[in-house]
């Protein structure tokens, strides 16, 4: 499968996008306003104990106190690792109490109201390992089934005399010379002793660690060796890249390139089509049927419906070839528009077991290529299927949009800050494609505000680019979504 990586990268935000045979799959967004917080690790203060809860909130220097459960504070042997259910968790107010100085890592960004989920169990990433510092535990990941390249892998690290430390063998590690590994770990070990000196120096609450940017971390965790291309549209970002590749990756090295086309990267490969699209509740299928995706507080509802496709045969052919095209296409909308947690799929109601099974595989087999962690039951009577889907960070829409206030949040818009950067975007896209002294852009007043005020320096930083002036002028009948930019 041709498998391609877009990476746009602009002062406010970086956006990465997975395509296969050239079709959006996946994307990643990261505002530098609002950087994502796994894997990062604080020097944090106990400032609530909840016995209750068997948990405490932690202040790590976030607006919002983070929650570490009693389950993330214990140590972890090898012998733990593997029967850790029978392993009971001790009393809160044993491990923690308030205003204790704690180290502890992101293991799940924030999310709506909730602040960060916490642990103390450290692991630092590379691209073929993940560091245990305070454990000694070799783990290989299931993905790697072969049993002699498990083996290997484990004998490689077993015998590294320079580290006692624990490891976690990452997928891309199949194949993976000593030399590479050995590589890896010694990256990682002094990693870890500038962390550990840190800790040391700083005063709670205080970050310790900060993980790679996007564009980065996506490479080192995400992409695969066998990626036919990796596009970026940042000269200084793809420069950065290619020291990163030459240094960890460098099988990737001539995959990578840097794109300096006229028109917008993402607009070369209608990526910006497919994230417009992928904010709507309907998705319409090729045979005419479609999906209603719904996101609430509690679950993900997705109803399959037949719509226009009429079939060939009889009725129960046109439910079986429905469901069949949804059940890829709804995997492929999970992944893209990031929803997680309970998941509760309609399927149209299907007579025959063998065509339930049949849509179950052609589900299972979609979701293969999703590397968030997913659980599928079977075919109800009903004929509902509930999957839950491992949620770690927010999904598409709760990163461009925001509750709507003229319906009272019964659906919802895209944020000022949104359409700030999709007008910074457009104003790049006039000035490549078209002559101008000026320009005038017509937008809410909620938009222009944010744009002279949070966003006037990216403002600033593209006109300096574009070398023309921008002006602003609020419209008052305009919605927050509507905006204008007039070539003067």
């Amino acid at each position: 499968m041709k498998e391609e990586i877009l990476i746009n990268v602009t002062p406010q935000e970086s956006r990465a996008a997975v395509l296969e045979n050239g079709m959006l799959q996946e994307l990643f967004i990261e505002r530098t306003s609002s950087r994502g917080l796994v894997g990062n690790i604080y020097r944090g203060k106990v400032i609530r104990v909840l016995p209750g809860m068997q948990a405490a909130f932690i202040n790590i220097g976030r607006e919002r106190s983070a929650f570490l459960h009693a389950a993330e504070i214990l140590p972890v042997t090898e012998q733990e690792s593997v029967e850790q259910e029978s392993i009971p968790t001790p009393d809160i107010n044993e491990l923690l109490h308030d205003g204790q100085t704690i180290t502890v890592q992101v293991i799940k960004d924030e999310l709506g109201t909730k602040g960060a989920r916490l642990t103390t169990h450290l692991t630092i990433p590379s691209r073929y390992l993940v560091l245990m510092p305070d454990n000694s535990h070799i783990g290989i990941s299931q993905r790697i089934e072969n049993e002699q390249e498990r083996a290997r892998l484990k004998d490689i690290l077993q015998n590294n005399e320079q580290s006692k430390a624990g490891y976690i063998v990452r997928t891309a590690a199949e194949g993976a010379s000593d030399e590479e590994l050995k590589r890896d770990s010694e990256f990682l070990l002094k990693l870890w002793d500038r962390i550990k000196l840190k800790t040391q120096q700083v005063k709670a609450p205080a970050i310790v660690h900060e993980d790679l940017d996007l564009a980065l971390r996506f490479v080192r965790d995400l992409v695969p060796t066998d990626v036919e291309k990796i596009r970026i549209d940042s000269e200084s970002v793809h420069h950065r890249l290619l020291e990163f590749l030459d240094d960890f990756i460098p099988s990737l090295t001539g995959c990578l390139e840097f794109y300096s086309g006229e028109r917008p990267l993402f607009d070369m490969f209608n990526v910006e089509d497919d994230i417009e699209k992928s904010l709507h509740r309907k998705v319409t299928l090729k045979s005419g049927g479609y999906l209603i995706i719904e996101q609430t507080e509690a679950m993900v509802t997705i109803d399959v419906n037949t719509g226009a496709f009429v079939g060939y045969r009889n009725l129960e052919d046109t439910i079986f070839k429905t469901n069949l095209e949804a059940a890829s296409a709804l995997a492929r909308q999970l992944r893209l528009r990031n929803l997680g947690g309970m998941v509760i799929i309609d399927f149209i109601d299907m007579k025959e077991e063998e065509h339930k099974r049949q849509v179950i595989r052609t589900l299972e087999k979609a979701i293969d290529k999703d590397h968030a962690k997913t659980h599928i039951s079977e075919v109800s009577s009903l004929g509902l299927v509930q999957m839950t889907r491992k949620r770690t960070r927010e999904s598409l829409e709760h990163i461009l949009c925001e509750p709507c206030t003229t319906c009272d949040s019964r659906g919802s818009i895209k944020t000022a800050q949104t359409i700030c950067y999709e007008i910074l975007r457009e104003l790049h896209r006039s000035a490549k494609a078209y002559e101008a002294k000026k320009y005038l852009v017509l937008a809410s007043q909620e938009v222009v505000d944010r744009m002279l005020d949070e966003e006037t320096n990216h403002l600033a930083e593209l006109e300096s680019i574009i070398n023309k002036p921008v002006r602003f002028q609020a419209e008052p009948l305009y919605t927050q979504e509507q905006f204008d930019v007039v070539l003067i």
